[in-house]
C-alpha cells in the first residue's frame, strides 16, 4: 500500500480513493494541539524556578501542605475549592441580566474573589510538586485565574462606585478568563495527570491469587530492593523481625521509584518529592502524595525455619 499526501482541501476526506491511495487530510492547528504546546514551551521555565522557590519557601509547614494538597481527602483539594469562585462568579454573571439585583450580584462578585484566594494557594502548593512538563502549562494556568480574579476585583470597585456598566463588562472578561483557566485546569488533570493516583491500574494489571516472587536469600535486611511482577515494579523490603513488606514501586504522586529511597521507622520516603509511605499498609503518612500504595499480602514458603523459602504476594482480597 503506498501513502500519498494530499495538499488540498477536500470537503469530505475519506479513508481510501478510487486509485487504491490513503488520502490523508491536511495538517491543521487544533485545540488540544495547542494546549499540548504548552508543556514544550522552554521559555516558560526562566519563570518556573523563581516562582517554585517562592512557592517552596512560604511559611506553611508540613501539616498545612499536606490539607492543602488534599491528602486528608484522598485527591487533591485545588479543583474542590474552585468550584466557590467559579460558582459565584457564574451566579453573578446570571443576575447582571436581573433588573434590580445589582447589590445581590456585587456581593457574589466580591465572595468569589475571597474564595479564590485559598484556591489559589491549594494550586500553587501542587504546582510546586509536578514535573516541568505540568509547571508549564500551570504557569499559563495560573496566570489567566490571576486575570481573571483581577478583572473581578476590578468588577467589584467599580459597581461599589456606581459604574455598573463597566463593573459588569469586567465581570464577563473576568469570566472569560476563568473560563480559559478552567480550560487549562482541565489538560493539567486529565490529559497530562496531575493530581492522578499513578497507582490505581496496578489492581488491573495482576491475576488474583497468590504470586511467586523471590527467594529471601536475596533480600537484605532494612534495604529496599526492586523487583517486577509481570508489568508491575514492586518495591520489598525485608525488616530485622522477618517480615517482607511489598508495596508498588512507582510512587501514586508522580510515579518515583521508591525503591530509591530511604526506609526508615517503617515507612520509605520517596527520592522525587518526599511523600512518605508506610510500609505496613502503604499509608500516605505524608505528602505531597494523596493516594496510599498499593501494599501486598505476603508469604514465605518452604523455609523450614532456616530463614530461607520463597516470598510469595497477593494483593488483599484477591483470592
Amino acid at each position: 500500500m503506498r501513502f500519498t499526501f494530499s495538499q488540498h482541501r477536500s470537503p469530505a476526506p475519506s479513508a481510501s480513493a478510487s486509485d487504491g491511495a490513503v488520502r490523508v487530510p491536511p495538517s491543521r492547528v487544533t485545540l488540544p494541539g495547542a494546549l499540548d504546546a504548552l508543556e514544550r514551551a522552554e521559555a516558560l521555565d526562566r519563570a518556573i524556578g523563581p516562582v517554585q522557590r517562592v512557592v517552596r519557601g512560604l511559611p506553611l509547614g508540613r501539616r498545612l501542605r499536606d490539607v492543602l494538597h488534599g491528602r486528608a481527602l484522598g485527591h487533591p483539594l485545588h479543583p474542590a475549592l474552585v468550584q466557590l469562585p467559579m460558582g459565584a462568579w457564574l451566579s453573578a454573571a446570571v443576575l447582571d441580566a436581573v433588573p434590580g439585583a445589582e447589590k445581590s450580584a456585587r456581593l457574589l462578585v466580591g465572595a468569589g474573589v475571597a474564595a479564590a484566594l485559598p484556591a489559589a494557594l491549594a494550586g500553587w502548593v501542587d504546582w510546586s510538586e509536578q514535573h516541568e512538563q505540568q509547571m508549564r502549562t500551570g504557569l499559563v494556568h495560573a496566570a489567566s485565574n490571576a486575570l481573571a480574579v483581577g478583572l473581578y476585583a476590578g468588577s467589584w470597585v467599580a459597581r461599589g462606585r456606581g459604574r455598573t456598566g463597566l463593573g459588569r463588562a469586567l465581570g464577563a472578561a473576568g469570566l472569560c478568563a476563568a473560563g480559559g483557566g478552567g480550560l487549562l485546569g482541565g489538560h493539567l488533570a486529565y490529559r497530562q495527570g496531575a493530581g492522578a493516583n499513578k497507582t490505581e491500574p496496578v489492581p488491573h494489571l495482576l491475576e488474583p491469587g497468590w504470586h511467586t516472587l523471590c527467594p529471601v536469600t536475596e533480600l537484605t535486611v532494612g534495604q529496599p530492593v526492586r523487583k517486577e511482577l509481570g508489568e508491575v515494579p514492586l518495591l520489598v523490603v525485608r525488616e530485622p523481625d522477618g517480615e517482607v513488606r511489598v508495596l508498588a514501586d512507582r510512587c501514586s504522586h508522580l510515579s518515583g521509584p521508591l525503591s530509591g529511597g530511604e526506609i526508615s521507622d517503617g515507612c520509605v520516603t520517596c527520592p522525587w518529592h518526599g511523600s512518605v509511605f508506610r510500609l505496613s499498609d502503604g499509608w500516605n503518612v505524608r505528602g505531597p502524595a494523596t493516594a496510599p500504595q498499593p501494599a501486598f499480602e505476603t508469604r514465605v514458603s518452604g523455609g523450614n525455619g532456616d530463614g530461607g523459602g520463597t516470598v510469595e504476594i497477593r494483593l488483599p482480597g484477591a483470592g
